[in-house]
């Protein structure tokens, strides 16, 4: 009877670290959920002279990721808000002016990972991103006003460092780019330098 006590005992120990084991081999393995902010910059790379304007960008981040040796795969969503505006002048005719004011953005991608150490990972990204702006076009003594949608893709890369074997912070820039406004062919280009703080479950 004792044997089979202290039989149970070991396995049950054996049983409650397999987590702990898991985490310690594969540290940037599972769902983690983030918090989000830093600084955004949106220009209008349209024909015109063009104002890039500065801005803070905050929200929120969710992923999965799996750990294979010193390669980490993983899926990840954002939604964010930002205080960012951009204008544009000459844009269609001479003398006109184009403002877009920045909303909320949505983006759903991919990243892949690289190990430096058990704590440390640096990583690319990349995926789809729909940013959600306000638009005003003066001309003269004409205006239009309007709210949209724009599609587009974003790039980056990062470095991602664990605090605890479940807390983690990062910090990364990231390019995203945004086709058509209101129909017309003025393209705006956004850059971000973002940090964040995290919890892998």
């Amino acid at each position: 009877m004792r044997k089979l006590v202290l039989a149970s005992v070991a396995i049950g120990t054996a049983v409650a670290a397999l987590p702990a084991a898991a985490q310690t081999n594969a540290p940037f393995t599972g769902a983690r959920i983030e918090a989000l902010g830093g600084y955004d910059n949106l220009q209008d790379g349209g024909d015109g002279s063009s104002e890039g304007r500065d801005g803070f960008v905050y929200g929120v981040g969710l992923g999965y990721d799996v750990q294979a040796g010193g390669v980490v795969l993983g899926a990840e969503g954002e939604i964010t808000d930002s205080t960012t505006r951009a204008r544009s002048y000459n844009a269609i005719t001479a003398g006109d002016r184009f403002s877009i004011n920045a909303g909320r953005d949505l983006y759903l991608g991919g990243r892949v990972g690289y190990v430096i150490s058990p704590r440390a990972m640096i990583y690319a990204k990349g995926g789809y991103t729909n940013a959600r702006v306000e638009s005003r076009y003066d001309a003269g003594t004409t205006t239009f006003r309007d709210h949209t949608n724009l599609d587009g893709f974003r790039v980056g890369a990062g470095l991602e460092y664990n605090i605890t074997p479940t807390a983690y912070v990062k910090g990364e820039y990231r390019y995203s780019h945004y086709g058509d406004v209101d129909g017309y062919d003025i393209d705006a280009d956004r850059h971000q330098l973002m940090g964040g703080v995290g919890i892998r479950f």
